[in-house]
């Protein structure tokens, strides 16, 4: 298989490619900032979605929710929270976290400086999350207090922008 042809750190074609955290596609909300490493168009990862997640201390890297398919972090920098089926677990910077299929779950910044969370999870489809109501999620505002299809609309648009100044 060809090298993809890369274009502003985005994979535009099918293909093997290196890109840099620095150089991929940062975008920035109140909730988060995250760099997702999924391509576009053929490039599009079909079986795999990947993602680093920069989080201040008290910021979700998701609300909380399941879904279909497997998903695994690894707090590279920081400590965060992990809330998984309602009980709430401290991570640290080397501290892997494995949620099989629909384990409900979310992760908060937390500690003193921001963390950065490597996020690795199966594409079982699109549609497939759920969100259901968990108290310990929404007292850390990870959470939604009825069940929505909207669960984000509470943030803003997440807009491109730097990576964050870690690397």
């Amino acid at each position: 298989m060809a090298e993809a042809r890369l274009q502003d750190g985005v994979p535009q074609t099918a293909g093997w490619f290196v890109v840099n955290a620095r150089d991929a596609p940062w975008r920035h909300n109140e909730m988060r900032s995250a760099a997702k490493f999924g391509g576009e168009g053929e490039a599009h990862f079909d079986d795999l979605g990947i993602a680093l997640y920069w989080l201040a201390p008290g910021q979700p890297m998701a609300m909380y929710h399941h879904e279909a398919g497997q998903e695994d972090f690894l707090v590279l920098r920081g400590r965060a929270l992990a809330i998984v089926e309602g009980e709430e677990r401290p991570l640290e910077a080397w501290d892997l976290f494995h949620f099989p299929p629909r384990t409900p779950h979310t992760i908060v910044g937390a500690g003193d400086e921001p963390a950065l969370v490597l996020a690795v999870g199966a594409r079982k489809g699109k549609g497939t999350a759920r969100y259901p109501v968990e108290p310990a999620a929404v007292r850390h505002g990870a959470g939604v207090e009825h069940e929505t299809e909207t669960p984000y609309a509470r943030f803003s648009e997440p807009g491109p922008g730097p990576a964050p100044d870690i690397f």
